[in-house]
């Protein structure tokens, strides 16, 4: 769980994961869900920050039902697809769900 302070510290990575939710046409269940992943699991160094704001939009997608591709997130977030490969299962673990074993 995050503060309402976060939110605000991290005012500039919730507005570029809305932003790459608009481009790859989420819905709003998804946009939340990427948004309070990516708050409940801020890294403290500004450097990991893109890996898990692209690993929070595309775990909050599937979780919403709107699976998009690893490449296309990591596109829409200007990272890559490593980056959100590597985080996304323990990502969605440390939040308490289970990862998909496709």
């Amino acid at each position: 769980m995050y503060r309402a302070r976060d939110r605000v510290d991290n005012e500039e990575w919730v507005a570029r994961l809305t932003r790459a939710a608009d481009g790859l046409d989420l819905g709003s269940e998804a946009r939340s869900n990427a948004v309070d992943l990516f708050l409940s699991n801020v890294p403290d160094e500004d450097r990991s920050k893109p890996a898990v704001a692209a690993a929070s939009l595309y775990a909050g997608a599937l979780i919403a039902g709107e699976e998009r591709s690893q490449r296309a997130v990591a596109a829409a977030m200007d990272v890559t697809r490593l980056s959100v490969q590597g985080r996304w299962k323990e990502l969605l673990s440390d939040s308490g769900f289970r990862p998909p074993e496709w």
